[in-house]
């Protein structure tokens, strides 16, 4: 029996054969944050001559690329990459996510939109038939918290600013906003709620990736690293 661990170094493993199986040499890459992606970027560390340049969804993760060396590019600088890859906090069946644990979910967004291809590593746990299990992040601008909070309530859920672990100060993102944790919700129609969610004005992007969501997943299981895809 695997570890949690274990079966997140499985999947990073997993991961960098993926990538270098599908990503021609010369390629940019796309790479998502977590702890999951930490290991994917320590797998691919050896192999960074592979690719042009990465681009990166966080600073952590930036800075873990560039003390591996990776030429570490602006997403504006680039039109499409061919792959990204990175973690989620839950995937349904049909391949749609909820993300945004770490906090960087509107840079993973942004990321994932240039990538033709969206490849979503994690463990078992993190497979539900609905999601809504794992509080939904919703990333604001400050001076709207109250007014979103009210909103999303409306919804059915629980609102929860987040704080820094052990203290009680305010999370701020890399872009400068607060996150707003979403408690209890069913969300059984990802994509509608996506959309309505990014409707409320002082929304900035909400964790759930429907309408972009998955094309391959890499998930640890008793059994080893298994490959799905989605339609």
């Amino acid at each position: 029996m695997y570890t949690q661990d274990q079966l997140k170094a499985m999947v990073a493993e997993a991961a960098k054969d993926e990538v270098l199986k599908h990503m021609a040499p010369g390629g940019i890459l796309g790479v998502g944050t977590g702890s999951t992606a930490n290991l994917f970027i320590d797998a691919i560390a050896p192999h960074k001559s592979h690719f042009a340049g990465v681009v990166s969804s966080s600073q952590a993760s930036t800075e873990r690329l560039k003390k591996h060396g990776f030429n570490v590019l602006d997403s504006n600088s680039v039109e499409s990459l061919p792959m990204y890859v990175d973690g989620a906090d839950e995937i349904d069946p049909q391949g749609h996510m909820l993300k945004g644990g770490g906090g960087a979910l509107t840079r993973e967004k942004i990321v994932a939109h240039l990538a033709k291809t969206f490849v979503c590593i994690c463990d078992g746990s993190k497979q539900v038939a609905v999601m809504g299990q794992f509080p939904l992040p919703v990333e604001v601008i400050p001076m709207a918290t109250a007014q979103v909070t009210r909103e999303l309530e409306k919804l059915g859920g629980t609102v929860t600013l987040r704080k820094i672990k052990g203290t009680d100060q305010v999370f701020v993102t890399d872009n400068q906003a607060w996150i707003l944790d979403v408690a209890g919700l069913k969300i059984t129609n990802p994509v509608e709620l996506e959309s309505n969610i990014n409707q409320i004005p002082g929304v900035v992007c909400n964790g759930l990736f429907a309408r972009r969501k998955a094309n391959v997943l890499l998930i640890g299981e008793a059994n080893g690293v298994r490959r799905q895809t989605y339609s």
